[in-house]
């Protein structure tokens, strides 16, 4: 396709995201506050510019950042995408973001002729690489049906669910279950470990069973070798969507129990310290509780993604 397309946003989601995008044939210029981790995407055929404003000729302009305030820094603030004379015609964000921040940006965007497609994906970098993402759009249905090549090229589906910040709501509700799942999986694979089941055993059998999923089989290989350093989403990460879902419950009058009993546990492991760590470190807590000293398994197990 012809039409140009920009990327701001290069941790480890964005990264591999443009990769697929490249890969697909698309060209893509790309923007990072941090132009060293931009650079080795020129190898892939992306183009790095040294300012947001540099991409306000492109069409199409995805974001992939961290929190509403720093989504609306790009575009807004001094020398964001859109503060300038020229801007680009949509903007596809696929941060995770609150559903009230997300609306006073469409608001804004469109007030400026932008259109805007919110496009959260289900998946960690890991998952974007092996190209098994999900995309869960929303915005104007016109626009998403123009964008589905572009979305289709990051994931293994697309899916429109409705106008307006829909998407939030779901990518809200997904992180949420993220968080209550790794909170469970880590409780029960405790349990069996301490009962006398060898760890990868356990892990392996909940893969194979109807409990499985692709999410607890990506995770398979970190519990069992403790690879914690290889990061995909960190505790604070985690706590934020936490945080969001809980937000969200309240506004919607829903009461959500084990999402609130998890939020207080990860809370505790970023008050613990566990930074820079993968949020799956939760199973070392887990275990700490129950008296187990945890050790890592020096076994070969499929995490699912063909890795």
């Amino acid at each position: 396709m012809s039409k140009r397309i920009g990327w701001i946003g290069l941790g480890r989601m964005g990264e591999a995201m443009v990769k697929r995008l490249t890969k697909a044939g698309h060209a893509v210029e790309v923007w990072n506050r941090t132009r060293s981790k931009a650079e080795p995407l020129a190898e892939y055929g992306a183009v790095v510019v040294n300012s947001k404003q540099d991409l306000a000729g492109c069409d199409t302009v995805f974001t992939m950042v961290s929190t509403t305030n720093d989504l609306k820094e790009v575009l807004f603030g001094e020398g964001g995408l859109v503060a300038g004379a020229q801007r680009p015609r949509v903007v596809i964000d696929s941060s995770s973001i609150s559903q009230e921040g997300s609306a006073e940006i469409r608001t804004r965007l469109e007030a400026l002729g932008i259109a805007y497609l919110c496009a959260p994906v289900s998946g960690n970098a890991k998952v974007a690489k092996a190209g098994k993402l999900l995309v869960v759009a929303s915005g104007p249905k016109a626009i998403y049906t123009e964008a589905e090549p572009y979305l289709a090229a990051v994931s293994r589906k697309a899916m429109w669910v409705g106008e307006g910040e829909l998407a939030r709501v779901w990518k809200i509700a997904h992180n949420t279950m993220f968080g209550v799942i790794i909170q469970n999986l880590c409780e029960i694979t405790v349990l069996a470990e301490k009962a006398g089941i060898p760890r990868h055993v356990f892990l392996e059998s909940i893969n194979d069973s109807v409990l499985g999923s692709m999410y607890t089989r990506y995770k398979t290989p970190v519990l069992t070798k403790l690879t914690f350093e290889q990061v995909t989403f960190t505790p604070k990460l985690l706590l934020k969507d936490m945080d969001l879902g809980l937000s969200a419950g309240r506004a919607h009058g829903v009461a959500m129990p084990a999402a609130a009993a998890t939020r207080e546990s990860i809370a505790r492991m970023v008050g613990r310290g566990y930074d820079d760590i993968d949020f799956a470190a939760l199973l070392i807590e887990t275990a700490k509780d129950a008296g187990l000293e945890l050790k890592p398994e020096d076994v070969e197990v499929s995490d699912g993604l063909g890795g």
